[in-house]
């Protein structure tokens, strides 16, 4: 068993908050998580189970009576389950009475947010980083803005990278024995997300289209949102691929990457862009194996842009720094791929290449990205495939991949 990053936040949340919801994709560990922390006073309950579900959704004040602490799996499946929860706890406030789980993210709910506001602490549990896999603690994030990134010598490069990246950080993924058989688990899970989830969450017109949709996102994956472009490959108005979008979102599938931007620049990129959360579902998606990579790299950018993106997500849930993501693109050529600000202000920017070789011209966006932000840019990194850290000037420098997890 894998210890997770976010299993102290939860513990620490149950010591001082009646609610704590650990949310994040299907799949991602949350059960096995909270039922690591059940005992006798904790039953735990899942709706995944049809009897309890109805049982509940008969009944839902009743049902919460009838518990004074409990772990409850799934609750996206019954969100009425939230407003008796909060009757509960209004009567009775006492710390860790509920832990709650959920494959969606309740809290774009409008009821849901406003009814448990002040009693409820989320805490967003992704799939496996590289250093939960590995057993290492993360320091990235800090090296990254204290400008200390070295080289490293037994960094993973070439084909073993790609082999690393493709099964993606799912448990089951991980645990699949060969290729095969992680994209088959990848391919059923894009096919159970998509007519199980979103049936819990809303109604969507064109259910049949999804996997079509999800192909289309797939190829987009680490560009910009165009909703209009991407509803009309399935014959949708600009507005209802905005809401796909934001329902996709909304069950952990993908994530929208907002623009940084500031006044001292014009002609700044505003657009967010689209990034799958976990690559092995990207790779499923776009039917990307070994093979295919290995005989034409390019594709590789953007898988490994998005694999990058989701470490660092990740790593934010074991750091003690709050940052908040972006990316930032300016005159449609210098680009900066993941851009952290931290709450004091204080900037890093990061630029992904899938490549062994790094050149000037890579750094153009952080050049930017620096006089931009003058004092307030901490560093500046080109994450590639390579072993070697390669200074190219001040605050800069070309950084192996492998740093993430070294």
């Amino acid at each position: 068993m894998y210890l997770r990053f976010v299993e102290r936040r939860v513990k620490e949340a149950l010591s001082h908050m009646p609610v704590v919801l650990i949310e994040g994709p299907r799949r991602a560990g949350k059960t096995t998580l909270a039922r690591k922390m059940e005992d006798a006073d904790r039953p735990y309950i899942t709706l995944d189970n049809q009897t309890v579900l109805n049982v509940a959704r008969s009944d839902p004040t009743g049902f919460v009576r009838g518990l004074d602490r409990a772990t409850i799996d799934e609750i996206q499946r019954l969100p009425d389950l939230l407003l008796a929860i909060k009757v509960a706890v209004d009567a009775d406030p006492r710390p860790g009475r509920f832990l709650l789980t959920g494959s969606a993210n309740m809290l774009t709910l409008p009821r849901v947010a406003d009814s448990l506001a002040g009693r409820m602490q989320t805490v967003r549990m992704l799939p496996l980083a590289r250093t939960e896999v590995t057993g290492k603690t993360p320091t990235f994030l800090e090296r990254l803005f204290s400008g200390t990134l070295q080289s490293h010598r037994d960094a993973i490069v070439g084909d073993d990278l790609i082999q690393l990246i493709l099964p993606g950080g799912f448990p089951e993924s991980i645990s699949r024995e060969s290729e095969r058989q992680q994209q088959e688990w990848a391919r059923s899970y894009l096919r159970s997300v998509l007519a199980r989830d979103l049936r819990d969450i809303a109604q969507v017109e064109k259910l049949t289209e999804l996997p079509k949709f999800v192909r289309v996102l797939a190829e987009r994956s680490g560009r910009l949102a165009n909703y209009s472009k991407l509803g009309s490959q399935i014959n949708v108005s600009h507005k209802t691929g905005q809401r796909y979008v934001a329902l996709l979102e909304q069950i952990f599938l993908i994530s929208t990457l907002p623009a940084w931007n500031t006044n001292a620049l014009k002609r700044i990129v505003k657009t967010p862009k689209l990034h799958f959360i976990d690559p092995g579902l990207l790779a499923a998606a776009r039917g990307l194996n070994f093979r295919r990579l290995k005989a034409n790299r390019t594709l590789l950018g953007a898988l490994t842009e998005s694999y990058v993106f989701s470490e660092i997500l990740k790593l934010m849930s074991a750091s003690e720094m709050k940052l908040t993501p972006h990316h930032f693109r300016y005159q449609e050529t210098h680009e900066v791929d993941i851009v952290l600000e931290r709450d004091d202000g204080m900037i890093a920017g990061i630029k992904v290449r899938a490549s062994a070789t790094v050149r000037a011209g890579d750094f153009a966006g952080l050049r930017t990205l620096a006089e931009a932000c003058g004092n307030r840019f901490a560093y500046g990194a080109v994450l590639y495939d390579s072993t070697d850290r390669v200074p190219f000037g001040n605050k800069l420098a070309a950084i192996p991949l492998s740093s993430l997890w070294a």
